[in-house]
């Protein structure tokens, strides 16, 4: 049997980090983890091939070769998902599709197939276990939740890595909170389910011995949804294994904010080579985090928790939104002075979506406030249904926001905020590649030369490079990411 795993493209997006990469002369962001760990369950004669089309084209030579095209992808990559599928359809060559985007919209894609729902620890073995006996079903659900103690270690020999800028893992699979727009729990869950500390060293050894040294993502919704598994029994293996490798990797995960009420939590990640944690802030607005239901934010003090969390040595991403039925027109100017005045130098914000599976979606279809689909981008400036706030105020305030906090002004601005105040833990030996060599000369030039920055990229240039010498290479990797985020809202100004 030959199997084709294709991950479709994804438009240029907040997060896809286009612009960025190709200072560092990479492809894409990340490798499909999903698409690699389904072939990890496939049986071992099979002939497998991995195509990105992030990374290359797919020709129909590639989709002839296959005697199924297995595809995974996320709701952001539904057009060319729909596109590829069409193709297979043409050439006659039968497809299987999981993921995210089949799970929550199976009902588009009909002509698929084997739909293959849910978590692939359950559905996979199914489907393989049929089509053995030659009666493979349309579609397979999952009753349950999977075991993650029986994920296999992806097969990592299937990706070209020198095309990403990094590799990802995943411990966890649910969340214990319940935000109104986010459909995590109806994936994965409210318990979370967590692998063992064996496991995630293991699929470290691959990464390992494999060649990688550089960033690994820690792609779960809520790295610390089960805090004293975490501190007990992962993090003290995590450490121990980083100490052994002298650190050849750093770490970067998704956390809640409470991760700012445990010391010890925090330490131990620093210790165990975490760099940088995306947190939901979403909004400002007590009346809003009350109304999306994001109770781990409410009643504390959001700037003190980022401040805390950057004393620890972890810098915070932050994820907001504007566009909740409780919001008034002066939260546009007040998320902008939150943002500068906290130094979040990667600040998403985007318009208020309603996925499909969310319980913000079932409230507003009920209310029939749905108005179209959601196309998977909520900084794309569109919207899935019908505001309470004017829409033309609405999308001018955000419009305000980005242009704002992503001028060069007020974005080095920030940055020479965070940097002032961030004294990072040093851990192991700094790894520096020809990349990165190649990226320090191409941002001179492009953004200390040609780009319309170049006045406040040479002030944070020298004063880092005077003032905060060992924070230098994280001010020029600012800087960069600044000039990807500037041109991603260009193409709505």
């Amino acid at each position: 049997m030959k199997v084709l795993l294709v991950y479709p493209n994804a438009p240029e997006t907040f997060w896809s980090f286009n612009h960025a990469l190709k200072f560092i002369s990479k492809k894409s962001a990340f490798p499909p983890l999903g698409l690699i760990t389904v072939a990890a369950m496939l049986p071992d004669i099979w002939e497998k091939r991995l195509l990105d089309m992030n990374i290359e084209p797919i020709g129909d030579k590639d989709i002839q070769w296959a005697d199924f095209v297995f595809i995974s992808a996320m709701v952001i990559q539904k057009q060319s998902a729909r596109k590829l599928i069409d193709r297979c359809k043409k050439l006659n060559v039968k497809t299987v599709a999981g993921g995210p985007l089949f799970s929550c919209e199976y009902t588009e894609f009909e002509d698929v197939d084997h739909l293959l729902l849910n978590e692939g620890e359950i559905t996979v073995p199914a489907f393989l276990k049929d089509l053995e006996n030659g009666c493979p079903k349309h579609i397979y659900e999952a009753a349950g939740w999977a075991d993650l103690s029986n994920t296999p270690v992806p097969l990592w020999g299937l990706v070209n890595i020198k095309k990403y800028a990094t590799l990802n893992i995943q411990y966890s699979r649910g969340c214990p909170y319940n935000c109104e727009f986010c459909n995590i729990t109806t994936l994965f869950g409210h318990i979370p389910r967590t692998k063992s500390a064996g496991q995630i060293i293991r699929e470290l050894d691959v990464m390992y011995d494999i060649g990688w040294r550089g960033g690994i993502f820690f792609v779960d919704d809520n790295f610390i949804g089960n805090k004293m598994k975490l501190k007990k029994e992962v993090l003290p293996e995590l450490i121990q294994w980083m100490e052994k490798k002298s650190y050849p990797f750093s770490f970067q995960t998704e956390v809640s904010i409470n991760l700012a009420d445990d010391n010890e939590l925090m330490d131990m990640m620093v210790k165990a080579g975490f760099k940088t944690v995306f947190i939901g802030i979403e909004t400002i607005d007590e009346n809003s985090l009350e109304e999306c239901n994001k109770i781990q934010n409410r009643n504390r003090n959001l700037a003190d928790c980022i401040k805390k969390i950057h004393h620890k040595g972890l810098e915070v991403q932050g994820g907001f939104i504007v566009g909740f039925d409780s919001d008034k027109e002066t939260i546009f100017n007040r998320m902008i002075d939150f943002i500068q005045n906290t130094g979040i130098v990667t600040a998403m914000v985007g318009l208020l979506n309603a996925p499909k599976g969310t319980l913000l979606y079932k409230r507003l279809e009920d209310e029939g406030r749905i108005t179209e689909s959601f196309s998977g981008d909520n900084t794309d400036f569109s919207m899935n249904f019908s505001p309470s706030m004017d829409i033309n105020t609405l999308t001018s305030g955000y419009k305000q926001i980005v242009n704002t906090i992503y001028s060069p002004k007020y974005f080095y601005e920030r940055v020479t905020r965070f940097l002032r105040n961030f004294y990072p833990k040093k851990s192991g030996k700094v790894h520096i590649s020809i990349n990165e060599i190649g990226a320090f000369i191409k941002a001179n030039f492009k953004l200390g030369f040609v780009g319309k920055e170049r006045k406040y990229y040479w002030k944070l240039f020298f004063w880092s490079l005077f003032k905060r010498p060992k924070l230098f290479s994280m001010a020029i990797t600012f800087s960069i990411y600044g000039y990807h985020f500037r041109k991603v809202f260009e193409r709505h100004a």
